[in-house]
């Protein structure tokens, strides 16, 4: 009796067992496709139901590389491909047509969040719209996707650096400020859905050049933890808070430890400290750097367990097809790390496709009706222009020169390899050009005068080969001179830092032929294109440049953007609190928020800054602006950690640096806030 129980038992075993494999839900049956179910719920489900095996290549596989890419579809769940590797850094990177905008060091010369939030929501449009094509027609690969490896983030603090052009700048809190702005604006604001997901990179420590001291594939940055949470942090901390998906491992090792294989950095900071919860994409070949490079692990196997163990989610793969995370099935049978560890870190790449509508029906995204129309439609080319007008410095204006009367000048001069050179407007990681939205200085001052004579004076844009003859038959008997020098991503670029901070080859030579050639009879405008920092001492200081402008571009509308900033600059003197605009003409107002701490027992900046707007003032009307600065911009970290310390708190507001050598004509304000009590303070 007993026996024939236990058989029963047997029989009904083996009968569920038949059942539940001849009735298994059909696609549309599992949870993961339940809109009705909480996100999580769906994610645990799916990922569930994928075996370690289907899960190793769609971490391996986030781009780049013949097989880096896209990760493989899941016949047997009717999970589609799906392409990571998309840049978005100033529009939509090698992907065809699309609207072209400053890069991020132009978009920071604007100190304009707002301009930077609609810029990101623009180019994620036209991401999206090119997404929804390539799906409909099953065309997968790089930059084919939704989810954007951009804002970069790195704080610049060596001006040779190549990719200075891709940051928002040395300043830790405005770099924040921008990528909040950044962040919002690529995801849209759907309660629901995700427009193009944000990816904040390099984390961390990972400022150029590229080869001094050594190269940043192998760069161990020896930093103290003052600096690591002042400096280096405060920027992802912002892009954490604002909703980042992705943050981006970098080459570099962080005191000893490869940033991708960095428990300290991508758990116990990034997860535990700034509460990120979205997933970890390494830089292109970084973990297999970690064996090739930092020497931190002898073999692949080893490299992936450190990664995944780490808190990393997904490689970006060089060329070799032998991803380092095709190694993640060994990885668990050498008991280096846990299947249950493997399936956590895949857990938010599932949840940023659903987020993003893959597993819903289209009609329930609002952002799958965007159509190829949006790519440079009017609107977009708008908005261009508007950027790359608000990205021009100004850095000199000998006796209010600025703006010029176009009905004075007859026979202009432009001289310089910037002058009518295209390629030479747009840096790296840009969108493709479009000859012909892509005005140059040349082309626009053709519109600006009767009679315009161009030399380029060097060959190219390192000016190494320099012609003075036609410069001098150019400006000869001109009214006035426009010198087009600068950069471009033939002189500075990702691997490609430059020696020096001075104008390339000769240039600065052909600046002073130009001066000098003109013999003081005309005025001479400098225009600096592409420029990351450049000595330009003489020009500034030689009284026969009379304006110089720095010009972070690219842009489409190049030329347009030029000669708008030309003939209506603006500016305007304040109180901060209260801006005048005397002027009979519109204006802007870049007003500056600063703090600076008394307290000297601590390790502090000398100034901060903790709050930007740049305010547009119609004529002979004033407008009073408010500011909110957060309270976690008056603590400083220390080794028992965040305190606010006690002592007096100096807050400067106005249109300039307190104690600024060169005055702009704007006053600030001052206020102390006295902080009374030493108090540890929890920074989130």
């Amino acid at each position: 009796m007993l026996a024939d129980r236990h058989r029963m038992y047997f029989l009904a075993d083996v009968i569920f067992v038949l059942t539940a494999c001849c009735t298994s839900p059909s696609r549309g049956d599992y949870p993961f496709r339940n809109v009705s179910l909480p996100w999580d719920t769906r994610v645990d489900n799916l990922v569930s139901l994928l075996t370690l095996e289907e899960l190793q290549p769609q971490m391996a596989r986030g781009g780049a590389g013949p097989d880096g890419g896209p990760a493989p579809p899941i016949p047997r769940l009717g999970v589609g491909p799906y392409s990571w590797n998309t840049e978005c850094l100033s529009g939509d990177v090698k992907a065809g047509p699309a609207t072209s905008f400053p890069m991020a060091l132009g978009m920071a010369a604007s100190f304009s969040p707002d301009l930077v939030q609609r810029v990101a929501r623009a180019t994620a449009m036209e991401v999206r719209a090119k997404y929804n094509n390539y799906t409909r027609n099953k065309q997968y690969g790089d930059h084919r996707g939704v989810s954007c490896f951009s804002p970069v983030i790195n704080i610049m603090r060596d001006p040779r650096w190549g990719r200075n052009q891709e940051t928002f700048g040395e300043d830790p809190i405005l770099s924040g400020i921008l990528a909040t702005s950044f962040v919002t604006g690529l995801q849209g604001d759907d309660s629901r859905y995700v427009l193009a997901n944000a990816g904040c990179k390099h984390f961390d420590v990972h400022g150029g050049p590229e080869d001094i001291p050594a190269s940043r594939f192998s760069f161990d940055a020896k930093v103290s933890d003052v600096d690591w949470q002042m400096t280096f942090l405060p920027a992802f901390r912002a892009c954490v808070k604002a909703g980042t998906y992705n943050v981006m491992c970098s080459y570099n090792s962080i005191n000893g430890v490869p940033a991708c294989a960095n428990k300290k950095l991508l758990t116990d900071i990034l997860r535990g400290q700034l509460g990120f919860k979205g997933y970890v994409i390494s830089d292109q070949s970084a973990l297999e750097r970690i064996v090739t490079g930092h020497h931190y692990v002898s073999d692949q196997v080893k490299a992936a367990a450190a990664a995944i163990n780490a808190g990393c989610s997904l490689e970006i793969s060089s060329s070799d097809p032998d991803a380092v995370f095709m190694h993640i099935v060994d990885a668990v049978k050498a008991n280096l790390t846990t299947e249950a560890t493997v399936r956590e870190r895949a857990k938010p790449l599932f949840y940023t496709r659903m987020r993003l509508g893959e597993f819903d029906p289209p009609d329930m995204n609002p952002y799958s009706k965007l159509d190829v129309s949006l790519i440079q439609s009017p609107a977009h080319q708008s908005l261009s222009l508007e950027a790359a007008v608000k990205s021009v410095v100004l850095l000199k204006n000998k006796d209010g020169f600025l703006p010029l009367d176009d009905n004075k000048y007859k026979r202009v001069a432009v001289v310089g390899p910037m002058g009518n050179y295209p390629e030479g407007l747009y840096g790296d990681y840009s969108p493709t050009i479009n000859q012909t939205l892509t005005v140059t200085p040349l082309a626009a001052l053709n519109q600006f005068a009767p009679n315009v004579n161009f030399a380029e004076g060097c060959a190219d844009l390192p000016c190494q080969k320099y012609d003075a003859s036609g410069v001098k038959v150019a400006v000869k008997a001109a009214d006035i001179i426009f010198v087009c020098l600068g950069t471009g991503s033939q002189v500075e670029a990702e691997g490609h830092d430059r020696p020096d901070v001075e104008l390339p080859g000769k240039q600065l030579q052909l600046l002073k032929d130009a001066v000098a050639f003109s013999d003081g009879s005309a005025p001479v405008v400098l225009l600096l294109f592409n420029a990351g920092p450049l000595n330009v001492t003489w020009a500034d200081q030689h009284p026969g440049v009379t304006a110089i402008l720095e010009c972070f571009f690219p842009a489409q509308t190049t030329g347009t953007a030029l000669l708008h900033v030309l003939t209506n600059y603006g500016g305007t003197s304040s109180p901060a609190g209260r801006l005048p605009n005397t002027w009979p003409q519109f204006a802007s107002q870049v007003t500056q928020v600063y703090v600076s701490w008394t307290n000297k027992k601590f390790t502090t900046p000398r100034l901060q800054l903790v709050a930007v707007t740049r305010t547009t003032l119609t004529p002979n009307q004033p407008k009073t602006l408010t500011f909110t600065v957060p309270a976690e911009y008056f603590a400083v970290y220390t080794n028992v950690g965040w305190v606010f310390p006690p002592g007096v708190m100096r807050v400067y507001a106005g249109g300039q640096q307190p104690n600024q050598q060169r005055s702009v004509g704007s006053n600030v304000l001052t206020a102390d806030v006295t902080i009374t009590e030493n108090k540890t303070v929890n920074i989130v």
